[in-house]
């Protein structure tokens, strides 16, 4: 099975030239498919069914080297997962609890680990499909929301109601870091910046936290802050790191050289989505939550919205992005899976799918 490369290079066969911490290379294999555009301008959404649901079964999920999404456990009793083909399928866990794992991670070597809100336990898939659990050193209630792969191979789970950083290192040590702010609810998700900053996207807090390649954590002003306003965020081709807007009335970005700005949305509501992905022709789609309309951002800024097949009160929780070009929402509290088959006339190849610089929530 082919996965990420320990050495920082794509899955064989997939671009396995480029160097994984390249961000003009990655930028360049971008842009070739922005430029292709889409074979038809309106993306098409569709329904397929579940195996196995449940109340807040799933938070968010992850492309595995072999196409597979999995769906990371939030309180669900079993892992679930739809294969390249189309084939949805259930697997055993070692631990479920309740809100047990938000976001997950594709470690270097192939692994995918869940990231820890409630679980006492880290638990992670080999590229096998073995389940295995392990140590942490810090654990509280709602702890992390989404997790990180930084360039020298370490996974950083991003901190929410947690008074301390966590990371698992590519050999699969547990440490944990100082922060420099830290407030209840305060970050959901990260992103992997070209520079290899993981910014941490603001939930409820006043401030923008990061923590460089280097190991560095700092802070930076933010022109927009409320209760609940982002959850999850996206890279775009050009840079730019959008937040995904859950109850903030605006959206809010930080460009390439580090500048943060707002811009405005055609529509908002209360926790409207959460989690984002960015599809081969540019643009940013944001996951609707309690959104009964889909909301994207294209290559060139416009703001945009379109119809979905299926909306729901919490439905969905982050969203992954197939080879294919389809976009999967991951089922929260629904029954229901759904897809937006984005017609891109040229699709990233399984290996950029991968690539750290997506591998985020």
């Amino acid at each position: 099975m082919s996965q990420l490369n320990s050495n920082g290079k794509l899955p064989s066969g997939d671009d396995s030239s480029i160097d994984l911490n390249s961000w003009q290379q990655f930028q360049q294999l971008l842009y070739k498919s922005v430029n292709g555009g889409t074979t038809f301008s309106k993306g098409l959404g569709s329904t397929y069914s579940l195996v196995y649901t449940t109340t807040t079964a799933y938070g968010g999920g992850v492309l595995a080297p072999n196409g597979d999404i999995h769906f990371v456990p939030r309180s669900a009793n079993r892992g679930q997962k739809i294969s390249a083909a189309g084939v949805v399928s259930t697997y055993s866990l070692i631990y479920t609890i309740a809100s047990a794992y938000i976001g997950g991670v594709l470690a270097s070597n192939g692994d995918i680990h869940f990231v820890p809100s409630n679980a006492a336990f880290g638990q992670k898939i080999n590229s096998s499909g073995i389940i295995s659990t392990y140590s942490l050193i810090y654990t509280t209630t709602g702890a992390y929301s989404g997790g990180v792969l930084a360039p020298n191979g370490d996974i950083h789970f991003i901190p929410n109601n947690a008074a301390f950083g966590q990371k698992v290192s590519a050999a699969g040590v547990v440490s944990t870091y100082t922060l420099v702010y830290t407030t209840t609810s305060s970050y959901e998700g990260g992103v992997l910046a070209p520079n290899g900053d993981i910014h941490f996207i603001p939930l409820s807090a006043n401030k923008g936290q990061k923590i460089s390649a280097a190991g560095v954590v700092s802070t930076y002003t933010l022109p927009y802050t409320t209760a609940s306003a982002y959850r999850g965020g996206v890279l775009a081709p050009n840079g730019d790191i959008h937040f995904v807007p859950y109850s903030a009335n605006r959206g809010q970005k930080i460009s390439i050289a580090g500048v943060v700005s707002t811009y405005s949305l055609p529509y908002t509501v209360d926790y409207a989505y959460r989690g984002g992905v960015l599809a081969p022709n540019g643009d940013v789609h944001f996951i609707p939550r309690f959104a009964n309309r889909g909301q994207k951002v294209s290559a060139t800024g416009v703001v945009s919205t379109y119809s979905l097949v299926y909306s729901a009160t919490e439905a969905y929780l982050g969203g992954i992005l197939a080879p294919n070009g389809d976009i999967h929402f991951i089922p929260n509290n629904t029954a229901i899976g759904q897809k937006i088959k984005t017609f891109a006339a040229i699709n990233f190849s399984l290996g950029i799918a991968c690539h750290p610089f997506f591998n985020k929530f």
